[in-house]
């Protein structure tokens, strides 16, 4: 068997295998990032979970059919007419609803994430991978040939705008993943119609320059919120987009039911449910929030766009009242930053969670990031479904100058004083908890004065660290070990926070020279040698042929190779 598929490699190709895929690839006329199989492992355990819940629902007639007019219109079974040019006039006809589920890749390159649905993915009776590239798309063609008959029966290729697509199939797919190099924010409005009632949306984004706050106008033009630049930026980045996504189903009488939302290295992906109902869209402002940042401290708080207020059978919908925060902040006497609206109801389903952990672990040996997915979803199953947002524990610190304490000597301190608290996959120092920021500040103050002074006699009366660390606290920390501070996951020693090889991160778009290895070391290079050309053997230039080493590679990544530096420095500016 595999002499015989060897022999169907065309010359110059060569073949990348990825769970019970393979295609064809040749230098970069494709896009392919090998870091991305974490995504497409967790896409598919995902959908391999969900889309039998989804079919049992059908069965049993929970999911109701649209009756509104317009689009989204009745709920259609009818599919698109064929988009790519070429194809037989019946070919969008040959789909049979009762036959099992339809599924969009609206950015399909490569195809080889449609080409593992088909194969790995139970109940699939059709795969629309679309691109608007015809070299790609006749790649893809290529890619879907070269796994076999049951792949091509699945997969129907089409060259066409993604949005036209959606735009034509009103209600249509069970489930559409969307996988942009950058932002989706151009998708998301034709995506939240063409999903069906109960349907999955999968999407992801990869700008997190802008959702994090580094570029806030260009994030406000994408998703229609402003990002503060905090530590908890990426759970922020999670709720901008689902945010965004409500905003845009809100539109067509529908709402989201978030399943699972990560932030994963470089990225963004989330899960989740479209449902038509107007009375739910009724309670969308009060599932939104804008964020109130102190400009002296790590306080923060959240203030609803709108409040539902309940008497009886009488239900009332009004603008928020009065802001949540005074003129200044209360800790340091400072101003505020505004952003939002961010989502600010539960990112995670957190049954549905269990569930998913439960599949993966039966199906371990599908997934070449096992023990990744693994620690993700514990972190996510641990994490405090209703906290929003969170504290970054050495930074909180960093503010008032003095050495932090152990993660779980911390968290002992919020349970005895009554209060919840979790870590967060997206970081691991985060602190989530529902106690306020005033009691969050009175444990720090009471671990200062019990085990860290802080000297605060040469500095500024007026400053905020001063300001924060004159208050008494009002509330006495009590740090003795609490046996629900160590998170289960780590006494029973699985996996948490695994880390991905050095070279993996962005890479370069389709149709661009790939990044060459070293690249990063020989500019180092000769910046270097034509700064000492100029004479200019000054401090940065030593320091900057110190850091390259005699051999010419970092002496941190050497054995790793220069292409791991490349790789480790893009993925930090992409994340920060």
């Amino acid at each position: 068997m595999a002499q015989q598929q060897e022999k169907r490699v065309p010359d110059g190709f060569k073949v990348l295998t990825e769970g019970k895929a393979s295609i064809l690839q040749r230098g970069n006329d494709v896009f392919y990032n090998e870091a991305q199989v974490t995504n497409r492992d967790l896409s598919t355990a995902v959908l391999r979970h969900f889309l039998p819940i989804l079919e049992k629902e059908k069965k049993e007639g929970v999911l109701k059919k649209s009756r509104n007019k317009g689009a989204p219109g009745q709920l259609q079974q009818q599919p698109p007419k064929a988009a790519e040019e070429g194809a037989p006039p019946d070919a969008a006809a040959a789909f049979n609803p009762a036959a099992g589920a339809r599924l969009l890749e609206g950015l399909a390159a490569s195809g080889l994430r449609s080409i593992r649905y088909a194969l790995e993915i139970p109940g699939v009776s059709r795969i629309d991978a679309n691109d608007l590239d015809r070299a790609v798309v006749e790649s893809m063609k290529r890619n879907i040939e070269f796994n076999g008959p049951e792949v091509v029966a699945k997969v129907q290729p089409q060259c066409s705008d993604a949005r036209m697509i959606m735009m034509q199939s009103p209600l249509v797919y069970d489930a559409i993943d969307l996988d942009p190099y950058g932002t989706p924010s151009q998708l998301l409005d034709s995506a939240v119609q063409a999903v069906g009632e109960g349907g999955l949306l999968l999407i992801t984004a990869t700008d997190m320059a802008n959702l994090c706050g580094n570029q806030g106008v260009a994030c406000w033009a994408n998703y229609g919120s402003y990002p503060i630049h905090r530590p908890y930026c990426h759970e922020m980045a999670l709720r901008i987009l689902l945010a965004c996504l409500e905003t845009h189903a809100n539109r067509y009488k529908r709402h989201i039911v978030p399943l699972l939302s990560l932030s994963v290295d470089f990225y963004i992906r989330v899960f989740v449910r479209v449902f038509t109902s107007p009375n739910a869209v009724k309670d969308s402002p009060t599932k939104l929030s804008h964020l109130w940042q102190s400009s002296g401290c790590d306080s923060w708080w959240l203030q609803p766009v709108g409040e539902k207020k309940v008497n009886g059978n009488s239900v009332k919908y009004t603008p928020a009242h009065r802001p949540v925060v005074p003129e200044r902040c209360p800790e340091t006497g400072s101003g505020f930053l505004m952003g939002g609206p961010i989502w600010s109801e539960p990112i995670h389903d957190m049954a549905f969670v269990e569930g998913l952990l439960q599949d993966l672990e039966r199906d371990k040996d599908r997934y070449a990031q096992y023990a990744k997915l693994k620690g993700l979803l514990t972190m996510v199953a641990e994490e405090l479904p209703d906290s929003p947002l969170y504290y970054d524990l050495h930074d909180v610190c960093k503010t008032v100058k003095c050495q932090p304490p152990k993660s779980e000597v911390f968290r002992s301190a919020l349970l005895n004083a009554g209060y919840r608290v979790s870590c967060s996959h997206a970081n691991p120092l985060a602190i989530k908890t529902n106690a306020p920021s005033s009691v969050f500040w009175d444990i720090i103050r009471c671990w200062i004065q019990e085990h860290h002074p802080v000297n605060l006699k040469d500095k500024d009366p007026q400053s905020y660290l001063v300001k924060l660390l004159s208050k008494e606290p009002q509330v006495k920390a009590n740090f003795a070990r609490n046996a629900a501070a160590m998170p289960k996951s780590k006494v029973e020693g699985g996996p948490r926070y695994v880390q991905n090889p050095a070279h993996w991160g962005p890479k370069s778009k389709h149709g661009r020279p790939p990044v060459q290895p070293g690249a990063a070391v020989q500019q180092q290079q000769q910046k270097a040698k034509a700064r000492r050309e100029k004479g200019g053997k000054d401090k940065e230039g030593s320091n900057e042929q110190q850091e390259v080493g005699e051999d010419g590679q970092e002496p941190d990544v050497a054995e790793a190779g220069a292409e791991s530096a490349e790789g480790a420095k893009v993925k930090k500016q992409r994340v920060e």
